[in-house]
């Protein structure tokens, strides 16, 4: 294919962090974005060159936004997957990743039974709907992760079950038809960003150590501190899941290394993951780059490690909600090797994912002597950092 610049405008349904972050790093090749979203002045607007205010289930918004770019993404799974296709159709108008793969991976259930139907390894998992087979299967597993098979994102829809006395509970909690998990005593959960371009070529990122609380994502180390066998065992099952899925674009594998080493799929996401913003300084291109590139059919960009990162999410530490007002920003801005990023969101609330920091090894040398001593003290400054940061007032 032939490229001029300036370059095409792509069409994100979305403009939350994940579309300020697409816009950011293509707007210097030439590429324009149009946005929509249901929030006015929603994150990705300031580097977007419009944004088009409806819902991600709005037929007219969605037919506008495909009238107006020359090829469609998202960066929010709650995108209609057989809306996206028929604007897809209508316009003339390539939507990647392939909405038949974003209405696979929006159930839960329906995604684990096509990595089990083709042998990618999974945690054991059944489907529940009622109290009583809830109980069945938490005496059966020991204990389970009952998940909500569609919507939940960040912890929501995720409910631990290890009494048969909660399952009533824990069942209304998730909405109701849900997925049961076997809950695994793990050794570290971790993930790859995988890519998908053109004619079939496929890439990943160094496998990314990730830190949870309370369900939702504090830390990503990269690469991950894993033994060699697990890393390269994680890549293997992440391109077998890349050749399962339909659509160019990057698709962020979160999975599970067991206390025996071995490699289970946890969950996927088929845009750019939390788990990857570490690659925006530690890899020679970024997940978000490379994503826009892939949907465009444009060259992908290398995937290398440029450096050892920690990756510190940056959430809402406040009570109740109210104004977003990050102080104490100073300190971030005055260390060396790292790099905040503000996500523009003008309310915080209670774990709110409101921003980032990155950390990267100073320019005058290793932290450490070893590896993996390097990113432990790479982990402890990236916390430290972000642990100096709040929206509380004084």
């Amino acid at each position: 294919m032939t490229i001029t610049l300036p370059g095409p405008t792509l069409g994100v349904v979305g403009g939350g962090q994940l579309g300020r972050m697409m816009g950011e790093a293509v707007a210097r090749l030439g590429v324009e974005v149009v946005v929509l979203d249901p929030t006015p002045d929603c994150p990705a607007a300031p580097v977007a060159s419009d944004q088009i205010v409806g819902d991600f289930d709005d037929a007219d918004a969605v037919h506008e936004l495909a009238s107006r770019v020359d090829a469609l993404t998202f960066e929010i799974e709650l995108a209609d997957p057989e809306l996206l296709a028929e604007a897809s159709a209508e316009h003339d108008v390539p939507v990647q990743p392939d909405p038949a793969t974003l209405e696979t991976i929006q159930d839960k259930l329906v995604q684990k039974e096509a990595l089990a139907d083709a042998g990618v390894p999974v945690p054991e998992f059944v489907a529940v709907a009622t109290a009583e087979g809830l109980e069945r299967v938490v005496e059966e597993f020991g204990g389970v992760m009952l998940k909500a098979r569609e919507g939940g994102y960040d912890g929501r829809g995720n409910v631990p079950v290890d009494d048969p006395a909660d399952a009533a509970a824990a069942l209304e909690e998730v909405g109701g038809n849900a997925m049961a998990e076997e809950f695994l005593d793990f050794e570290r959960e971790i993930a790859v960003m995988g890519l998908k371009g053109a004619d079939g070529e496929t890439r990943t990122y160094p496998v990314t150590e990730t830190i949870h609380r309370e369900e939702i994502l504090r830390e990503s180390v990269a690469p991950a501190r894993a033994d060699d066998a697990v890393a390269a065992e994680a890549e293997s099952v992440a391109r077998d899941v890349l050749d399962l899925l339909d659509g160019r674009g990057v698709y962020g594998i979160e999975l599970f290394e067991t206390r025996e080493g071995e490699v289970l799929v946890n969950e996927i996401a088929p845009r750019p993951h939390n788990s990857g913003h570490w690659t925006i300084e530690g890899a020679r291109t970024s997940q978000f780059e490379n994503h826009v590139r892939a949907v465009l059919g444009w060259p992908l960009g290398p995937t290398d490690l440029v450096a050892p990162a920690v990756t510190a999410n940056v959430l809402g530490d406040v009570e109740e909600p109210g104004p977003a007002a990050l102080r104490d920003v100073e300190s971030v801005l005055a260390a060396p090797d790292a790099d905040l990023h503000w996500y523009g969101k003008d309310d915080v609330r209670p774990l709110r994912k409101m921003g980032h920091l990155t950390a990267t090894p100073d320019a005058g040398g290793s932290e450490a002597d070893d590896a993996d001593a390097d990113r432990d003290a790479l982990l402890s400054r990236a916390r430290k950092l972000r642990d100096g940061l709040t929206f509380r007032g004084a």
